[in-house]
């Protein structure tokens, strides 16, 4: 399974998401600083959700639930992710 299908995954399961993106970005970043190995997956993912989960909670809250989430994969070599968080409307 790719990160991006690993991270997929997690998101929906914990954040029972209305909307979700996960798109790995990494391969324009090969070479780069924080990905010198020229590794071509799972260094840069930008996550669009949307999750009831996220009502009340401030925008450093939804950022902090994800960032919580993903620790296994910022651990082991996820270097930049863009991240888009909000309640449905």
């Amino acid at each position: 399974m790719s990160v991006q299908e690993g991270i997929l995954r997690l998101l929906k399961t914990e954040l029972l998401p209305s909307s979700i993106e996960v798109y790995d970005y990494s391969s324009e970043h090969a070479g780069h600083s924080g990905n010198p190995g020229h590794k071509l997956e799972g260094t840069h993912i930008r996550i669009t959700v949307v999750s009831g989960l996220f009502s009340g909670k401030s925008k450093v809250e939804q950022h902090r639930m994800v960032y919580d989430l993903l620790r296994p994969w910022i651990t082991s070599g996820l270097h930049a992710i863009t991240l888009e968080t909000s309640e449905p409307v």
